[in-house]
């Protein structure tokens, strides 16, 4: 794809030879007659490449680089000059032009320099690209197309600095894709907050956000700045979105809108510089429609939209999630699994998992914990069409781990009971009782 160049000149003569220049370097140019004008354009972009003369009408070169510098990402900016503004050049340089030409222009140096800036823009979107892909990858396993998608739109989404949606069925992983929007951001090195939207009542939930002064309500014997004031500088997930009651999605409105939030209790508002990345399960045009959502805050908040695909549309996604859970499990189980065979991925492959990833690994953590030691009792798993997984009980959890212990020490004392029991601080009895109780009797001697 050809870079894009936006072409900021108020003499239509210079706007077309440049024009003509450019385009026959294979750079596609898109124009503008100043600097407002230029502005328009860019909300259009992405440009990643402007030139643009110094001295225009309205709003000049200076100011236009001085907009363009603040954005998120900032453009290459190539600034023409007149015979004897060096200076003024000098000083756009400083304030941070890429690079600039003098008018009457050469063509060979400017194409030098729009090339060197277009190759620098190049290497920057890729480099994005990667970290995108790298984010998303220490976030979620995947082997798919459809998520090495949604991790192309991660890294470009990641770096703009715009409010964003996150859709997909219970189990999917938004919050986990949530987490690498901002690891592959410009805020990675700032808080990362995270507020379950159904998780309090309207006015605990107002005060949890927003913050609250003291002797606000029954309770507030302090003051708190809220999560927006901790998320200050960085960015905020907010779940369940479409759980928001109404009263709040116009407050959460005036913070997308205005960047400020008003504590309970207190007459004023403060200003807050916070990325909001809100995710959902439900469909929020639909309750738009139904008047239970409000539209505006719904489209405030779709910038852009990232959807995750169901475990059911990428199947091929199975068989590496499934060694990365019984690798994690075996670990914290403390038990030796043999890898996993084709009749295990198999039956893996044949259920719907309405419950998507998060159904699987609580499958495959009841598959670890109650299988006999070095193999799988394939009947532990779901049929096809059998409801969710549950997750592990509290008993079940702390007999698995307890399991795990007693298989460990046997290890470690290469199968003698006496010493297993002895690494246990537990009598031969106990243990004798334990091995049966796990189905561990055939492992080790009696001594």
């Amino acid at each position: 794809m050809a870079t894009r160049v936006l072409l900021c000149d108020d003499d239509a003569g210079v706007r077309y030879t440049l024009r003509e220049i450019l385009e026959s370097a294979g750079l596609e140019v898109v124009e503008a007659r100043d600097g407002v004008e230029a502005l328009e354009r860019f909300e259009e972009g992405p440009f990643p490449l402007v030139v643009s003369d110094l001295r225009m009408p309205r709003m000049d070169g200076m100011e236009l680089l001085r907009r363009l510098s603040a954005r998120s990402p900032a453009p290459r900016v190539v600034l023409v000059t007149a015979h004897g503004s060096e200076r003024q050049a000098v000083e756009a340089m400083k304030a941070g032009a890429w690079d600039y030409f003098r008018k009457p222009f050469d063509t060979a140096e400017l194409l030098g320099v729009v090339r060197r800036a277009a190759e620098a823009a190049r290497l920057a979107e890729e480099n994005e690209t990667l970290q995108g892909e790298l984010a998303l990858a220490g976030q979620l396993v995947y082997a798919s197309e459809a998520m090495r998608r949604l991790a192309g739109l991660v890294a470009r989404v990641a770096p703009r600095d715009v409010t964003v949606l996150i859709a997909g069925e219970s189990g999917t992983g938004k919050e986990r894709v949530a987490e690498a929007v901002w690891r592959a951001s410009r805020r990675a090195g700032r808080p990362f907050v995270r507020f379950n939207c159904a998780a309090l009542v309207a006015d605990l939930a107002e005060a949890e956000l927003f913050g609250h002064v003291r002797g606000a309500f029954t309770g507030a014997v302090r003051s708190r700045a809220g999560l927006f004031g901790e998320a200050d500088g960085g960015t905020i997930l907010l779940d369940e979105i479409g759980e928001l009651a109404p009263g709040l999605q116009g407050k959460l409105l005036r913070v997308l809108q205005e960047g400020e939030v008003r504590a309970v209790g207190e007459e004023r508002e403060r200003k807050v510089d916070v990325r909001v990345v809100a995710a959902t399960n439900r469909d929020l045009k639909d309750m738009v429609a139904r008047g239970t959502f409000r539209e505006d805050l719904y489209y405030r908040l779709r910038v852009v939209e990232l959807r995750v695909p169901p475990l059911r549309e990428r199947p091929e996604d199975i068989p590496v999630l499934a060694r990365h859970f019984l690798d994690r499990f075996a670990e914290r189980f403390g038990l030796p699994l043999p890898p996993p065979s084709e009749a295990l991925l198999d039956r893996l492959r044949a259920h719907p998992w309405p419950g998507n990833v998060r159904e699987l690994e609580n499958a495959l953590e009841s598959l670890v914990a109650l299988s006999p030691a070095g193999a799988f009792d394939l009947s532990l798993l779901p049929g096809p069409a059998a409801p969710p997984q549950a997750p592990l009980g509290l008993k079940q959890r702390v007999e698995a781990y307890e399991r795990g212990l007693v298989a460990e020490a046997l290890r470690t004392a290469r199968g003698n009971r006496s010493e297993a029991a002895r690494l246990l601080a537990i009598s031969r009895v106990t243990l004798h009782d334990k091995l049966n109780k796990y189905g561990l009797a055939k492992e080790g001697e009696e001594e």
